[in-house]
């Protein structure tokens, strides 16, 4: 049996985290992530995701909200009572968290300035692209 999920989105707000008690605290960081819905009036889900260890201490250095990432993750049902009620919930813990654009792009920087990998001067493999060339391209 398979339980895997996938899904774009972005955060809803920061990641809540905190760490576990005992000899080796583990980050737990929780979110939730809004997703556009395949629907035909592109309405808009949302899930509530939990890291642990390594991926809630990611996620705890780099995500913030608005953050557009893609997730791997699996289901964890979970229930509690409420007024004498037993209420269901569904958590998709992280597996895999990937950045789903760019800082720059992120930020509403649109204009695509590419900054330098790191300040040692070394050939990153890429040329630079002059300015002006976008009229000589044959396309738009």
């Amino acid at each position: 049996m398979m339980n895997k999920c996938m899904f774009t989105g972005r955060l809803t707000k920061d990641p809540d985290v905190r760490y576990s008690q005992g000899e080796k605290p583990t980050a737990i960081a929780r979110f939730s992530l809004a997703i556009d819905k395949q629907d035909k009036d592109h309405n808009t889900g949302y899930i509530n995701v939990v890291a642990f260890g390594k991926l809630g201490e990611f996620s705890e250095k780099y995500l913030r909200k608005g953050t557009k990432i893609e997730l791997e993750s699996h289901v964890t049902p979970g229930s509690y009572e409420k007024d004498g009620r037993k209420v269901y919930t569904y958590d998709f813990q992280a597996d895999k968290i990937d950045f789903a654009e760019s800082k720059n792009a992120s930020q509403g920087n649109s204009t695509g300035n590419r900054q330098p990998a790191s300040d040692s001067g070394e050939d990153d493999g890429f040329m630079d692209i002059p300015d002006g060339i976008d009229e000589e391209l044959p396309f738009n």
